[in-house]
């Protein structure tokens, strides 16, 4: 035994000089798992707060070490700069990343930028960085499309985007600050080396907005989707302070506007860094700060390339509706408490726009536009629907009687649509939708409706109406018995409307709730005299009771004599409507059942293009099931009506 080992001597010793030479590999392998693999591959300086592996990769190549170029963000890019033989892809948006890191480390946190404005370093450092990946997109060789499934495209976008959104902060404050002392709202932003020429045109903004938010900043609930569209640009809110709709406590006068577009606007801005050619873009100081209406503009053209814009459809929508308050205001108003509305307000959901048609959406009893939050936001998130059609939305006073609330209605209607397109010539005049639910629903059918005689012969049949008396009420109420259909309608939804009434109104609970509802004292007083005529005229002398003014709670009995009449009224020819019914107990047979507030019996109207049932309760219009089925009507209207 011994001999042979003596024998293998020299081989072992080769095998032991292999052995030793290859501990010297450079090279092992290990698994890495799918998770790992897209974190590394994907990870970067805004999600993980590290340089990502493409510009890991670029600064190894060149010698440079990580840690270093943090702490020497100037040395670093000098060299990045200096080195020949790299290719401009990688130098250019390496530097997007290193600038990234640099400004993250200078700008102040988001709960701390009211008492830290950021600094002219920290912008200064956002600007370089947009500007090494505005270069990258355009100026470095390849077009965005030649690389439009490549991931580092995907990332030097984001540190675009994301420079333009923390440049926005800064030049919206200014712009703020100078139009408030007098100076034009797009009059340039100078910083210590950068100066921006701001155009806020789009957006036509009706006074100086108070804030300016990201949109990626905020999240809602009550809002089952977030509607956005991915692109070039930082999605942005711009708010402004909202209209006053309740008079001065002291009985002043005020002027309260029956109109309003929303006070939460969309918004993307853009960087555009001066130059025609990757030398000049990287030399210049020259910055244009443009904003755009996502709703408006879709795509820009940026050095000869068709750009799609970023856009946020939902952030607006959802802050107006957070900072309404018409979750307490609305009860308010049904109870006649004080701080509650009086009159209708027209709300236009996004800036007017003459080319998309109208959508009309009328909340119910002792609700408020949050009725339609998630039907208004399917709608503007719908990016076909949102091309052709734009959403209206009134706030009226649920307590107020039904034939007032209709004659303000159309009037704020009307005004609105005459200010906004004065000849009616306009696409948005014409081939309009009305949606309304519960009492918004019997609403909406009057306003498509035409009264004729009817409803003034039927109270002129109750009441023995002459000379003074006569015209002192004809004054009041006739323009109130007396309408026509509100024209160019094509299309109506109504959804658990009680065109018929209901019998619980007239319940026990009904008339609970009925006596707790309170008419504003503007109403009362404008009233009370031609009530008062009307008691004195009447046919049957005996009367058991005070005649008063009805409330909403009254007019939606089945037995009231306004809303037995109203039902009967034609609705006007040619109108294609559709009803959306919730039926609460599924057990229950159609025609018997109901949502807990209306029957079926009076919510089915002969003659509709469609009905569909849903199970649910009165407030079916929040259902995904009716959201689908407005969806669908609005997408088959769109392939019947000619653009």
């Amino acid at each position: 035994m011994s001999r042979l080992l003596r024998r293998g001597a020299p081989l072992l010793a080769v095998l032991l000089s292999l052995l030793l030479s290859s501990g010297c590999a450079m090279v092992t392998m290990k698994q890495v798992s799918p998770t790992d693999y897209l974190a590394n591959k994907r990870g970067d300086v805004l999600t993980s707060g590290k340089f990502s592996m493409a510009s890991q990769e670029t600064l190894s190549v060149i010698g440079l070490d990580v840690a270093l170029c943090e702490k020497d963000v100037a040395a670093c890019e000098k060299t990045l700069k200096d080195t020949r033989d790299l290719p401009e892809e990688q130098r250019l948006s390496t530097l997007s990343e290193l600038w990234v890191k640099n400004a993250l480390a200078l700008t102040p946190k988001p709960k701390d930028r009211d008492k830290t404005p950021m600094s002219d370093a920290a912008l200064d450092a956002w600007l370089e960085a947009a500007r090494y990946a505005y270069a990258y997109l355009f100026f470095s060789g390849r077009t965005p499309s030649d690389r439009a499934f490549e991931d580092r495209q995907t990332q030097v976008r984001d540190y675009y985007n994301y420079a333009a959104e923390q440049t926005a902060t800064v030049v919206f404050k200014r712009s703020r600050e100078s139009a408030l002392e007098g100076e034009d709202y797009n009059a340039a932003v100078a910083g210590e080396r950068w100066t921006l020429t701001s155009d806020f045109d789009e957006l036509r903004l009706a006074s100086i907005p108070t804030t300016m938010v990201s949109a990626s900043s905020v999240s809602f609930a009550g809002l089952r989707s977030t509607y956005r569209r991915d692109g070039f640009g930082a999605e942005l809110v711009v708010v402004m302070d909202p209209p006053k709709l309740i008079a001065p406590v002291d009985g002043e006068k005020a002027e309260i506007p029956q109109y309003s577009e929303m006070s939460a606007i969309n918004a993307t801005a853009l960087l555009r860094f001066k130059g025609d050619t990757l030398q000049q873009v990287l030399d210049t100081t020259q910055v244009l700060f443009d904003v755009y209406s996502p709703e408006s503009t879709e795509s820009v053209d940026l050095h000869g390339e068709k750009v799609p814009l970023a856009g946020n459809f939902t952030a607006a929508y959802g802050m107006w509706l957070a900072q309404s308050g018409f979750a307490t205001q609305s009860l308010r108003t049904l109870f006649g408490l004080s701080e509650g509305i009086a009159e209708p307000h027209m709300y236009l959901m996004q800036p007017w726009d003459p080319n998309r048609r109208i959508i009309f959406m009328l909340h119910g009893l002792g609700s408020s536009p949050e009725a339609w939050v998630n039907v208004a936001n399917e709608i503007l998130g719908d990016p076909e629907l949102r091309r052709h059609f734009q959403v209206w939305q009134v706030y009226y006073p649920t307590n107020a009687p039904i034939a007032l609330n209709r004659f303000e209605i159309d009037q704020a209607f009307d005004n609105t649509l005459r200010h906004f397109d004065p000849k009616g010539t306009s696409r948005a005049s014409k081939d309009m939708v009305f949606i309304g639910h519960s009492m918004g629903g019997v609403l909406a059918r009057l306003l498509v409706t035409s009264s004729g005689d009817t409803l003034w012969n039927q109270l002129l049949a109750n009441y023995d109406l002459k000379g003074e008396r006569l015209k002192r009420v004809q004054a009041k109420l006739g323009p109130l018995l007396h309408f026509d259909a509100e024209p160019n309608v094509e299309r109506a939804i109504f959804i658990a409307a009680p065109h018929q009434g209901t019998d619980i109104a007239g319940n026990r609970v009904g008339r609970f709730i009925g006596r707790l509802v309170r008419l504003p004292i503007t109403i009362l007083g404008k009233f009370e005299d031609v009530f008062q005529a009307l008691q004195q005229s009447e046919v049957q002398s005996a009367q058991a009771t005070k005649l008063q003014i009805p409330n909403s709670i009254d007019n939606l009995k089945a037995t009231d004599p306004f809303v037995k009449a109203a039902a009967a009224l034609p609705i006007m020819p040619g109108l294609k409507y559709h009803s959306i019914i919730a039926q609460r107990r599924p057990e229950v047979p159609l025609e018997q059942s109901d949502d807990g507030l209306v029957p079926y019996w009076s919510a089915h109207l002969p003659g509709a293009v469609s009905e569909k049932v849903i199970i649910s309760g009165h407030s079916v219009q929040e259902t995904p099931q009716a959201v689908l089925e407005i969806r669908r009507i609005l997408r088959e209207d769109l392939e019947e009506v000619a653009p």
